[in-house]
């Protein structure tokens, strides 16, 4: 039986990172999205002032996977919560208890935190994330739409609101 670990990434691991990340942008046939570098990820999440936290997944100390998670607000809780955006497991690894434990890793954080909620989106076409989520407890926001700006818009806004 594989022993399963869940640490917090170092710097030292931003290639294994770099590699996942890469491995979920295949998985969601989002490849060509895909544009961070590691020097990117060092910078932005091992440098002075990081802006999400990771935690790799291991079986028998090989890296499998990871969850990259970083803090947001409610104002309606008045309470800060943890928004999940990536959980991946590379699919060798897949039905060996390494999602469930970087899942609740990431939950156990939020507890520790004293947040009022975790979040995170899913592709809607991705059935087994959405049964992996409502097993744990999960519900689904059907009523909420979720909106993005980016890129060329984004620098339009920016600009603007000057």
């Amino acid at each position: 039986m594989a022993t399963t670990t869940v640490r917090p990434a170092r710097a030292a691991d931003v290639s294994l990172v770099h590699a996942l990340i890469g491995e979920l942008a295949e998985y969601e046939r989002l490849a060509h999205a895909m544009v961070a570098t590691p020097d990117d990820l060092q910078a932005t999440l091992f440098g002075d002032r990081p802006s999400a936290e990771v935690l790799i997944g291991e079986l028998d100390g090989r890296g499998v996977g990871f969850a990259l998670y970083f803090q947001n607000y409610s104002t309606f809780l008045g309470k800060p919560g943890l928004y999940l955006e990536d959980l991946f497991v590379r699919p060798e690894a897949r039905g060996r208890g390494v999602g469930r434990a970087l899942f609740l890793s990431v939950a156990r954080r939020a507890v520790d935190r004293g947040c009022g909620r975790m979040e995170w989106s899913v592709l809607d076409w991705n059935q087994p994330a959405i049964d992996f989520y409502r097993a744990q407890g999960a519900i689904a926001m059907d009523e909420w739409t979720t909106f993005r700006l980016h890129g060329a818009a984004l620098q339009a806004a920016g600009t603007r609101g000057s």
